[in-house]
């Protein structure tokens, strides 16, 4: 589990300006101004952020139901299928509102992840899902925090809401399958490896391409995609 572990936080640092060759480090700089406030690199990386995050997350569920071999697991999948799917439907209905361009693949890291997971067998399988999907979110925690409390974009602002819920939810049921080492988990969130951005990077899709739905599964419980004016 350790190859995993020491790569996880890196799937979180997305460059600003997906599918641009010129990155600016300012996040706060306005790159449109919209009938629902400014956007700016920030808020247009954290929709962005939220589309991959469930790109790799949603599979990764599908295969907790297949592979997990306790109730605890099982039940986090459910919750990371139904989450990642409700955020997906918010995040495909406001990118075209905001002119923001989403990915149909997870970035290479979070690819990476999934390969992990998907060779793993029984027990090894359920720890190593605890433990990457638990520090993943409690980075994206903090992530989620400043937008929600910094940008002045109504839907951005929105799905922040959205996201902090799932979030939330999704670290809760990590913890209560009782296999987070919280220790190895601290470390890896505040001592972040370096990659190289090409690793981190979620391509956007090629022209023409259909979009890439997460679907809810029947009787979900699935969470309402917010109504913003």
């Amino acid at each position: 589990m350790g190859g995993a572990l020491t790569v996880t936080l890196a799937a979180l640092a997305y460059p600003s300006m997906l599918g641009l060759t010129t990155v600016s480090t300012d996040q706060s700089r306005v790159i449109a101004q919209t009938q629902w406030g400014p956007l700016t690199e920030g808020d247009r990386d954290f929709v962005v952020k939220v589309r991959a995050a469930g790109l790799w997350e949603y599979p990764v569920g599908q295969m907790a139901l297949k592979k997990g071999t306790s109730k605890a697991v099982l039940t986090a999948g459910r919750h990371l299928i139904a989450g990642h799917a409700a955020l997906d439907a918010t995040c495909r209905r406001i990118a075209p509102m905001l002119n923001v361009t989403l990915p149909n693949v997870a970035s290479p890291q979070q690819q990476g992840f999934v390969r992990t997971l998907a060779a793993d067998q029984g027990k090894q399988f359920d720890k190593d899902f605890a433990n990457i999907l638990r520090m993943t979110h409690g980075s994206i925690f903090n992530t989620v925090a400043k937008i929600r409390s910094t940008t002045k974009n109504t839907l951005v602002r929105a799905l922040a809401d959205q996201a902090n819920n799932t979030v939330l939810d999704h670290i809760s049921v990590m913890e209560k399958t009782g296999l987070v080492d919280f220790d190895q988990t601290l470390f890896q969130q505040t001592t972040p490896p370096k990659l190289p951005t090409s690793d981190l990077t979620p391509p956007p899709p090629p022209p023409g391409q259909p979009e890439v739905v997460l679907t809810p599964p029947a009787g979900s419980g699935t969470s309402p995609t917010p109504t913003v004016g």
